[in-house]
C-alpha cells in the first residue's frame, strides 16, 4: 500500500514509517497538517495515518477538509486523546478508525490492513456491484447511482449504505450498524447513526419522491427495493 503518515512527533513518525516500510509499504510523511492535506489531495494513497494534534491544521479539520474535497482515502486517526467523546468526534469528522497512543505497531498494521480490505470485501466476479431497487453501488469505483443519477457520499455514508444493501429485506438495528459501520462494541450515547442516516437519506432522495430507506419503528432500518 501507499501510506501517508501525518504526525508532528518525530519519534512516533519515524517509528511508524520504519515499521510500515519494513512491512513492504510505500510511505510518505509530513509533520504539518496543511502540508499533509496538500499531499493527501494531490496523491494516490491507499491509507492515511493521521495525528489529531498537528501544527498548521489539526486532525479533525484535516479530515473534514479532505472529505469536503471529495477525498475517500481511508484515515486512521492516531492520537493520545482517547475519551469516548473524543473517539466519536473523530469518527464523525470523517475518520475511518481511531487508535489511541500508546499503541502496539502490530495493532496499527492490522487496522490499516483491515481498512484496505473494506472496499474489496465483495471482490468476486460480479460481486463488486450491489443493486437493490433503483440503487447501484460499485465497490471497485466507490460510486453510488440511483436511476443513473450519481450520488456523492462521504466514506462513512457509503459504508452505511453498503451495509444496508448487503442485508436486503432485513431490519438493521442501531446496535448492528454501530458494530459493523463504526466498529463500536459499545453504545456511544450519541445520535451518530441517526445523523449519518439523515445525511444519507437526503442525498439518496434528492429529486425522488420515494424514500430509499425505510424506518421500522422501534426496530431499525431497511433498504427499500426487493
Amino acid at each position: 500500500m501507499r501510506i501517508l503518515i501525518v504526525e508532528d512527533d518525530a519519534e512516533t513518525r519515524a517509528f511508524v514509517a520504519q515499521g510500515l516500510s519494513e512491512a513492504g509499504h510505500q510511505v510518505s510523511v509530513s509533520d504539518d497538517g496543511r502540508d499533509g492535506l496538500f499531499q493527501a489531495t494531490g496523491g494516490e494513497f491507499d491509507a492515511i495515518v493521521l495525528d489529531r494534534m498537528l501544527p498548521g491544521l489539526d486532525g479533525l479539520a484535516f479530515v473534514k477538509a479532505l472529505r469536503a474535497a471529495g477525498g475517500a482515502t481511508p484515515v486512521l486517526m492516531l492520537t493520545a486523546i482517547g475519551g469516548i467523546a473524543d473517539r466519536v468526534e473523530g469518527l464523525e469528522s470523517g475518520a475511518d478508525d481511531y487508535l489511541v497512543k500508546p499503541f502496539a505497531f502490530s495493532e496499527l498494521a492490522a487496522r490499516l490492513n483491515a481498512l484496505a480490505r473494506r472496499p474489496t470485501a465483495l471482490d468476486s466476479e460480479g460481486a463488486h456491484l450491489l443493486k437493490i431497487g433503483d440503487i447501484v453501488l460499485d465497490w471497485h469505483r466507490r460510486t453510488v447511482e440511483r436511476r443513473g443519477r450519481r450520488v456523492i457520499l462521504q466514506p462513512r455514508e457509503f459504508a452505511l449504505l453498503a451495509e444496508l444493501m448487503r442485508n436486503p429485506r432485513r431490519v438493521m438495528t442501531r446496535t448492528m450498524l454501530l458494530e459493523r459501520v463504526w466498529d463500536f462494541d459499545f453504545d456511544p450515547r450519541t445520535n451518530i447513526v441517526e445523523t449519518h442516516l439523515s445525511r444519507l437519506r437526503s442525498k439518496l432522495n434528492a429529486g425522488f419522491d420515494e424514500d430509499a430507506i425505510e424506518t421500522v419503528r422501534g426496530a431499525g432500518y431497511m433498504i427499500r427495493g426487493e
